[in-house]
């Protein structure tokens, strides 16, 4: 059987994760990219931890690479797209897949450098590698962008950072996919619910004192099919838009949310 993904060259953002019980959406991502034959320039801030996840690929890493960069300065981001051109010769695939919430408040509570913090992190970074992936997709003919959102972005929540970024990677985008389509390049949004993922569960663990499994059972209530997703969820998810599969897909909003925006609207 053909793997999905053979011959294609993949950047993610994101690739490593803070420790947990569980994969966080990059590590998942990462790992079902490679096991669907893609070969992937693996980027996190933590150096280490984007070395694990090379490792945890075994034998599917083939000529995949990791690499150790901040993609919240410009220079980095550069740098990530021209390392993934000169050492695999294209790019076919780019998914940003950073993101934070910590330190949100209240519109009237919130600190404006933990907005520019959250800003920065969740769309500024997503906008440079765009940026600087676009003339090396536009040149091939062909290339395909993924983004992580949230249902955060399309439901009423109590903070007001974290949404607002979140919406506005939906509308980028959207842009970025009508400005880019006769260029031959997708760009599309995965929008996740809630995950079990360790910056979902141990961040919360740790900021509340609470058990982890108290945390699982109280986000479960809120699904309304019972339970809820893992991040391998969201990777099967982006293994498909990623993929030919869904060529004639873009500026779409995908949620994988187990229904949780039907009940939140």
């Amino acid at each position: 059987m053909a793997r999905r993904l053979a011959d294609k060259i993949a950047i993610i953002t994101g690739a490593g994760q803070q420790p947990g019980t569980t994969p966080g959406n990059g590590r998942a991502t990462a790992l079902r990219f490679a096991q669907e034959g893609a070969t992937c320039l693996l980027v996190d801030r933590n150096g280490d931890w984007a070395r694990d996840t090379l490792e945890q690929m075994g034998d599917d890493a083939g000529a995949s690479t990791a690499c150790a960069a901040d993609v919240t300065d410009e220079d980095a981001c550069r740098r990530v797209i021209e390392t993934a051109r000169d050492r695999y010769g294209r790019l076919d695939i780019l998914h940003n897949n950073v993101g934070m919430s910590k330190g949100d408040r209240p519109t009237r509570d919130l600190d404006a450098e933990v907005w520019d913090g959250i800003m920065t992190l969740n769309l500024k970074s997503m906008f440079m590698m765009c940026k600087h992936a676009l003339p090396v997709m536009r040149a091939q003919g062909a290339g395909a962008i993924i983004n992580i959102s949230s249902t955060s972005s399309l439901s009423a929540r109590p903070t007001v950072a974290y949404k607002t970024s979140k919406g506005a990677i939906n509308t980028f985008t959207q842009h970025v996919a009508a400005e880019n389509a006769a260029a031959g390049v997708r760009a599309n949004v995965l929008v996740p619910g809630l995950i079990d993922t360790p910056m979902a569960i141990e961040r919360r663990a740790q900021e509340t004192g609470r058990s982890r499994d108290e945390i699982r059972a109280e986000r479960d209530a809120l699904v309304p099919m019972g339970f809820m997703g893992s991040a391998w969820d969201v990777a099967d998810a982006a293994v498909f838009l990623a993929s030919d599969e869904a060529r004639y897909i873009t500026g779409v909003l995908l949620p994988v949310d187990g229904g949780l925006l039907l009940k939140r609207g």
